[in-house]
């Protein structure tokens, strides 16, 4: 178990670069967290920890906290579940193993996707490329940037509720493993896995896969996040009054891949802690 000094400030631990999804690169995602008052920031990229190093160094030379993160992808049925995985060992082979597979599977849907949408409208896997930086694994949005360049759809939000729509013609299904497979993986590699936006339209996990996964050493639920409902957040409250879990609030910030600023909502310093007394896999740094 680490030690942990006492925070002094928000806290956000859940935000993406451009290692994944987002349109800033680490260092700038850790610049504008420091900006917008974060004392203590977690880059949290899809099933990726690539841009750590960056985002490090970056946030100890603004005085920030980092938190290594990653948002690992699993799929329950017909609906994505995302599980952020802090402080895990980056080099756990389990785990390594399967985000290595995600990572493949994210690419190869990516161009039957991209060969799909290529049939209807002006669309080059060159162009998808040219969204993309040093790194990254392609995905739906940076063929919603590629799209966007072309002139077909005005922003991201258009061309997921359009030609990337999982209704669509165009969509393919990703692989990912099942919410406790993710949840044994995380804590595996001396993680605590947090289920991000829990509570949002899709509605809640079914009550037994929620108790598998805690059995499976969930700590906790995203319950300070913009897409979550009130209802559900009430009773995911409730559950983790009853067990001692732990809450944590955060913007999911993509920079201008969505309209989510830093800080908009925190975790609490309480439960920065607690996450860091439990994570044994990686370690803070600190300013």
């Amino acid at each position: 178990m680490q030690s942990s000094p006492r925070f002094h400030g928000p806290s956000d631990l859940h935000m993406h670069s451009v290692h994944s999804d987002g349109t800033e690169s680490p260092a700038q995602v850790m610049a504008a967290a420091h900006r917008y008052g974060l004392r203590t920031a977690a880059l949290t990229d899809h099933d990726t920890t690539s841009g750590w190093a960056e985002a490090a160094e970056a946030a100890s030379s603004l005085g920030v906290t980092f938190l290594p993160g990653m948002e690992l992808s699993a799929k329950h049925q017909w609906r994505s579940v995302h599980v952020l995985a802090y402080l895990i060992d980056p080099d756990d082979p389990a785990l390594r193993a399967m985000t290595d597979r995600i990572r493949s599977s994210r690419m190869d849907r990516a161009r039957t996707m991209a060969d799909r949408i290529s049939r209807d409208y002006d669309l080059e896997w060159a162009d998808i490329v040219a969204q993309t930086s040093d790194g990254a694994t392609v995905g739906r949005p940076h063929i919603a940037d590629a799209l966007i360049a072309k002139g077909h759809v005005r922003d991201r939000a258009e061309a997921f509720s359009s030609i990337l729509s999982p209704n669509g013609d165009y969509y393919i299904a990703l692989f990912a493993p099942d919410p406790v497979t993710a949840v044994e993986l995380i804590t595996g590699a001396g993680g605590v896995a947090i289920i991000a936006h829990p509570a949002g339209r899709a509605g809640l996990l079914p009550t037994p896969l929620m108790e598998r996964m805690l059995d499976a050493g969930l700590a906790g639920f995203e319950l300070g996040h913009r897409e979550n409902l009130q209802d559900g957040i009430s009773t995911l409250q409730r559950l983790c009054d009853e067990r001692d879990l732990i809450v944590t609030g955060s913007s999911d910030y993509h920079g201008l891949g969505k309209p989510n600023l830093p800080g908009e909502n925190t975790t609490s310093d309480g439960m920065v802690a607690r996450i860091i007394d439990r994570g044994t896999g990686s370690a803070p740094v600190y300013p």
